[in-house]
């Protein structure tokens, strides 16, 4: 399982409602992290890897070595928000490129977990921010939409190379 890079045009489709809760999923969501950690990153989105689903794993550990705060949403929507703070990003889709971006500071996200069942999840900080990241990958909203014009300035070489990249 391969991360899309941009300037694919899967980043833009986001994902479609997951309406199956099958074994299947799971191993996908298995795959998914395999990607993600392979790849050194906390958090990854299914149009990430080219399939169409609202449907994210994230480890705010980035490793393998502490799994404990793997977790999968399918069908995220944040109920709740409050407080808005600026923080570094970086994604896997972007490789080179971190900058700032404003998000809530706290949420709420209801979800389905692997077997269907209906969670919530009260967060605030890094984990807000992982969550609110993957999710604009659900809905074809990339991180760099989110920078500063400044920040847009400063990476425009950056978003060219990658531009150049696939067109080879």
């Amino acid at each position: 399982m391969q991360v899309v890079v941009y300037p694919d045009p899967v980043l833009r489709r986001g994902g479609k409602e997951v309406t199956e809760f099958t074994p299947d999923l799971k191993a996908l969501a298995d795959r998914m992290f395999a990607a993600m950690y392979q790849e050194g990153g906390v958090g990854l989105a299914a149009p990430q890897v080219a399939i169409e689903l609202k449907l994210l794993v994230l480890n705010p550990e980035g490793n393998t070595k502490d799994r404990s705060g793997e977790r999968v949403l399918c069908n995220p929507k944040i109920t709740r928000k409050k407080g808005r703070e600026w923080g570094e990003e970086g994604c896997l889709s972007f490789p080179g490129i971190h900058a700032e971006v404003e998000r809530w500071q706290k949420i709420t996200v209801t979800y389905r977990d692997l077997d269907g069942t209906e969670q919530s999840l009260d967060t605030e900080g890094w984990l807000a921010r992982i969550i609110q990241h993957e999710m604009d990958h659900l809905d074809g909203v990339l991180f760099v939409d989110r920078l500063s014009p400044a920040d847009r300035l400063r990476v425009r070489g950056t978003l060219a190379e990658l531009e150049s990249r696939a067109s080879r």
